[in-house]
This record gives C-alpha cells, structure tokens and sequence, in this order.
C-alpha cells in the first residue's frame, strides 16, 4: 500500500485539511511544493523500513488544525515531539494521550505554579492554550520513536515557511524561542518583533534540577497587555 502513495493528492489532501483554519492558504507554496515532497518521502521510507516515527500522520500538524493563522498570537518554539510511542499528540508539549505530563511538562507547570499561578494544577492537553491563540510548535514536527532530534533538518524549511508567513501576513505575535535548536530561528524574526528567548525544560529535566523560565508566563501576559489583548489563562 506504501509503495503506491500519490504525493501530489497527500499534498493536496493537507491543503483542504488546513484551509479551515487558515493556515492553508498560507502555506500553500510549500505544501504543494517540492520540499513538501522530501518531507513525505522521508516520512514514507522510514514507515517502508518499519521505522515508526511519532506523532502518528494525522496528529502531524495538528497545532495548525486547533490554532487557527487569524488567532494566532503567541507562537512557543519547541525541540522536536516526545520520542514515545502514544505520547505526542501533535501540540508541542502537550500530553493529552497519555493523560499526565511528561517531565518538561511537568517542569513548565511547576514554573507557572512558581511564578504566576500558586497552587497551579495543569491539565496535559494543552488545547485549551491553543484555542487563546498560543501556536505550540516543535522544530521538528516528527522524529523516529527513541530518537529525539533526528528529524530537524527534514522540517527545517517547512518551520522558515511558516515563521515567513506569519511575519508577513501578521503584526504584534510573540515569539519565544525555547531552547539552542528553536533559537536558530531567531534572526529571521525582525528586531522590532517581541522575541523572548529560554532555555527549554528538557535540559533542566535532563539534569534534574528546577527549570528556570525566566519570568516567561508573565513577560507573555505583560507584553499582551500592552497590545491591549486579552491575557492567556494559563
């Protein structure tokens, strides 16, 4: 069945798929594009080499499918989806299939307990910041299962495509950049932008210990509030 995909209708299939939020047609040039092919391509060779790779294809980009491009107003840069199977859930960092967070989860709830919200008690499934407008992205949007990071340079282009089209299409988004990886996206966001850069909780879980995210809740709200927009319920 693998060997008889036709990439041209995948390609068109996610079109019509994220033409109702509004991402479609601003990422239409890439989509329906040849880079989009290398990504399928590589996707479909590891799936042909029985190498699973994580989240499952329909969860792929399902940060664009509940975070629509016009409510878009806060976009949080990530590493890549946890390298579990049954675990990502296609919103970076969320865990609403295994139902409890996973350790840099559990570190960026304890940072808004410590921070912002005391007695904070997070749900995984962070739809619900999705729904206020709060992108969550990974730098990669797959990554073979146990493998972390093996698939950053495959979406690379596809995570230029979509900073590229927010910065030209849209005014006043937030941009954080957590951690070394999602930082080297950085530059391509102009300097008049509002750009927050952190390390990411995964290197704090790594080496157990607090994650510290330098005030990062509230500098998000604060600046919100200066562009008179609603705050984000954490």
């Amino acid at each position: 069945m693998l060997e008889n995909v036709n990439l041209q209708q995948v390609k068109e299939k996610l079109y019509t798929k994220l033409k109702e939020s509004g991402w479609g047609d601003n990422l239409k040039t890439f989509v329906l594009s040849s880079d989009m092919d290398k990504i399928l391509e590589r996707l479909l060779d590891e799936a042909r080499d029985n190498k699973r790779f994580v989240p499952q294809m329909k969860d792929v980009f399902r940060a664009f499918e509940v975070c629509s491009f016009d409510n878009t107003r806060v976009v949080i840069i990530g590493q890549d989806p946890y390298p579990y199977p049954e675990v990502p859930d296609g919103i970076a960092f969320s865990c609403s299939k295994k139902g409890k967070p996973e350790a840099s989860l559990r570190l960026i709830f304890d940072s808004i307990k410590d921070t912002c919200i005391p007695g904070y008690q997070g749900d995984p499934d962070l739809k619900r910041w999705s729904d206020q407008g709060v992108l969550l992205l990974n730098s990669a949007l797959t990554t073979t299962v146990f493998k972390p990071g093996s698939h950053y340079l495959l979406w690379s282009p596809f995570i230029v495509s979509v900073i590229d089209s927010l910065i030209w299409n849209k005014q006043d988004i937030i941009y954080v950049f957590m951690g070394k990886k999602a930082q080297e996206y950085a530059d391509l966001v102009p300097g008049n932008s509002l750009k927050i850069l952190v390390s990411h909780p995964a290197s704090a879980a790594y080496e157990k210990k607090p994650w510290d995210c330098e005030d990062l809740w509230n500098k998000i709200n604060n600046q919100l509030e200066n562009l008179n927009q609603p705050k984000i319920q954490w």
